[in-house]
């Protein structure tokens, strides 16, 4: 624990002594009672033990959830009568959000109003798939006379899901609404290095009626826990969010199982930026897309194209915008950016600020803010004239440091937007009509912003393409994902079969 803190850096009253395993009801430890250390990002202190997962730790979860699935009433429920359980996870949820956001910043490094919004979207996320599961319809096709077919929506069985650090309790959310609204039992291994919030979905699901076993959590490293999770012969669906190297680890290891993945990878997002947009609407847009959430968002559009006769006005423009960004603790409701998550992905932001001064010129930021001589503090860092063969142009850096790259040509734009090997989301400014659209289609993204930031329905497709991922999760595509789909045929006419066999 850490001897002293800053009289300016708030440490919440109600952090627990240790974080353990939540599996059949019950926290526990670890079979082998290994723990790793969990740090507070503003002092890199260690603030608290979490137990350490293993393979026998993610057997017995799955023994659990298996259990729960095949012997318990959750997937038998109506989904009316899962719903009122995901509605009232959601109230309680909405109840208690500015402590959940309390101990979501001061975990993570998340500015405070930032976490506040999570948290609330955490809730929206089990109220949306409670009204979809009872609103839910499906497929019936007739033949009049002859046949009626219909599709049979079963829930698959024991969903194993894993999530990052990032806005981790909205995301495990996500990921948890839909897995239960359709029947499933979960086991979830929650990032390592932000395990806090995680702790806390089971004193909701209990106090919301979830049946024992149907939730269950282990902590640990996703080389362990995570692998173990991934390998399970009893786990028959992944839902993985993190990084596109990562991604390829599950995907070999899943292989021999077939097991059904949906993946949401890493993310280098392009924000285009025409002549004719709305120049101070662009501004605002962009400087929020790469800088909120510390920077730490898969979607970030973290590299600006800029039409070449607007370019120096927008240079200028954003690094001033940029250099007033406000940087501070992380429980400040004045604070814009806060401390990044942790010092091995701070060292990794830094050292891709070093190789920009080298690729770029480098306009804002670039350096540690003075009034943080410790902890994971980045000024917000902008790079322009960017080439598009820089690794700061190429490579996630997930972190407060955007590139600006000049075009002259819609082509050359194009060329520019899909020059990377990642396609998860891209942020388009103009208000040329069928430029919008031509150019929105013609990208290489598995969603398109038009004349806005990243505001998003929760009933549309949320995925990417190339490196960024693999499936879509949201609305009917996560119930698509965690249910099998049965077709049924019944015969209501004469039976017209070829006969065999029949001649003696």
């Amino acid at each position: 624990m850490a001897d002293s803190v800053s009289p300016q850096h708030h440490v919440p009253a109600d952090l627990p002594d240790r974080i353990r395993h939540y599996i059949d009801g019950a926290f526990v430890d670890s079979v082998d009672s290994d723990t790793f250390d969990v740090l507070d990002p503003v002092t890199n202190d260690a603030y608290v033990r979490a137990a350490a997962g293993k393979k026998a730790d993610i057997d017995r979860a799955v023994d659990a959830a298996r259990k729960a699935f095949t012997e318990g009433p959750w997937p038998k429920m109506l989904p009316r009568e899962r719903s009122r359980v995901l509605n009232r996870i959601a109230d309680i949820v909405e109840s208690r959000d500015a402590c959940l956001a309390e101990l979501e910043s001061f975990d993570s490094g998340l500015p405070i109003t930032q976490a506040l919004g999570q948290a609330r979207r955490a809730a929206e996320n089990f109220r949306f798939f409670a009204d979809l599961i009872v609103a839910q319809a499906d497929d019936t096709y007739k033949v009049p006379g002859r046949q009626i077919n219909y599709v049979n929506r079963k829930p698959i069985g024991v969903a194993g899901l894993i999530t990052p650090w990032n806005t981790p309790f909205m995301l495990e959310s996500w990921k948890l609404a839909p897995a239960l609204a359709t029947g499933n039992t979960v086991v979830l291994k929650p990032a390592e290095f932000t395990p806090l919030s995680a702790s806390l979905w089971a004193g909701i699901f209990e106090e919301a009626g979830l049946p024992q076993g149907v939730f269950n959590l282990v902590n640990g490293l996703g080389e362990d826990a995570g692998d173990a999770l991934v390998k399970h012969p009893d786990v028959p669906l992944i839902s993985f969010t993190g990084e596109s190297s990562t991604g390829q680890i599950i995907f070999g290891n899943a292989a021999p199982y077939l097991k059904g993945l949906s993946m949401e990878l890493g993310g280098k997002s392009p924000a285009v930026v025409f002549a004719d947009a709305d120049l101070d609407a662009a501004l605002d847009a962009t400087v929020f897309g790469v800088f909120s959430l510390n920077g730490e968002r898969c979607t970030a559009g973290s590299r600006i194209l800029v039409q070449r006769e607007i370019y120096d006005e927008f240079v200028e423009r954003y690094a001033a915008q940029a250099e007033r960004v406000k940087v501070g603790y992380p429980h400040d409701p004045a604070t814009e950016v806060g401390a990044l998550v942790h010092p091995e992905h701070y060292d990794k932001v830094v050292s891709y600020i070093e190789i920009g001064k080298g690729e770029a010129r480098l306009v804002a930021g670039g350096d540690r803010p003075a009034d943080f001589p410790a902890g994971n503090f980045v000024r917000p860092t902008v790079f322009a004239d960017v080439k598009p063969d820089a690794r700061i142009f190429q490579e996630e850096i997930f972190g407060p440091v955007v590139a600006i790259t000049p075009f002259d040509t819609e082509e050359e734009a194009l060329e520019l937007a899909n020059g990377v090997k990642y396609g998860l989301a891209a942020y388009i400014w103009t208000n040329d009509l069928k430029r919008a659209h031509n150019f929105s289609q013609a990208v290489e993204a598995g969603m398109v912003w038009l004349n806005s930031n990243n505001v998003r329905d929760l009933r549309t497709p949320f995925g990417g393409v190339k490196a960024s991922g693999l499936g879509h999760e949201g609305g009917y595509r996560s119930i698509d994902f965690y249910t099998d789909q049965q077709a049924v045929h019944i015969t209501l006419g004469k039976v017209h079969n070829p006969t065999f066999g029949k001649s003696a």
